[in-house]
């Protein structure tokens, strides 16, 4: 019983010391090595090095100057990531949805087909960093007025800001609205602060 006993407790060290340390510290030795900057969260850094945000992560963006993301169930927080559970027959989840939609007319300007789901539904995790290219579109005029240049301009910076489908089959095209506002910045420069914020 004694030899049956060391055997248990030898058994429980080793797997302890393998799959409590050793297999860990081998991932973060090759996420390290060969992700990068995965391993350190998809951080954006700005010209400065400062960081801005993570390409993972969505932030609001209020001004007209700007690209929106998804709504957030969350209010963008990444400390509480999470959808709102409603239905879709769910009455709150209606009346969000309209109210959305009205607001996004009005900013817009757009007639109610014009306006994609992803701008009026928000996604399961709350911070979705990615809208479709034509949730972007419908944004174009909006930003480009609002930066005092030619649509076309911001049309060209969203065209080279629209991520393909992974492998080129999964899912769908992208826009990454955080890179694509700092894309604006970079190539527009970036707008005054509003007075009072």
């Amino acid at each position: 019983m004694v030899k049956e006993l060391k055997q248990g407790i030898l058994f429980t060290i080793v797997t302890m010391v393998l799959l409590g340390g050793a297999y860990n510290v081998a991932l973060w030795i090759v996420g390290r090595v060969v992700f990068p900057a995965r391993a350190e969260g998809s951080l954006v850094r700005s010209a400065d090095g400062t960081v801005v945000g993570s390409r993972l992560i969505a932030q609001k963006f209020t001004r007209p100057e700007y690209f929106q993301p998804r709504p957030s169930g969350v209010d963008y927080t990444a400390a509480s990531t999470g959808g709102t559970s409603y239905g879709p027959s769910n009455p709150d989840h209606l009346q969000a949805v309209e109210e959305r939609l009205e607001a996004v007319r009005g900013l817009e300007g757009a007639a109610a087909g014009r306006v994609p789901s992803e701008m009026v539904t928000a996604s399961g995790a709350g911070l979705d960093p990615h809208i479709p290219p034509a949730a972007a579109e419908l944004q174009a005029a909006r930003v480009a007025a609002a930066r005092g240049v030619r649509v076309e301009r911001v049309r060209e910076l969203l065209g080279r800001h629209t991520e393909p489908p992974t492998f080129g089959f999964l899912g769908r095209a992208r826009v990454n609205v955080l890179e694509l506002n700092l894309a604006l910045d970079d190539a527009l420069g970036t707008p005054p602060p509003v007075a009072g914020s």
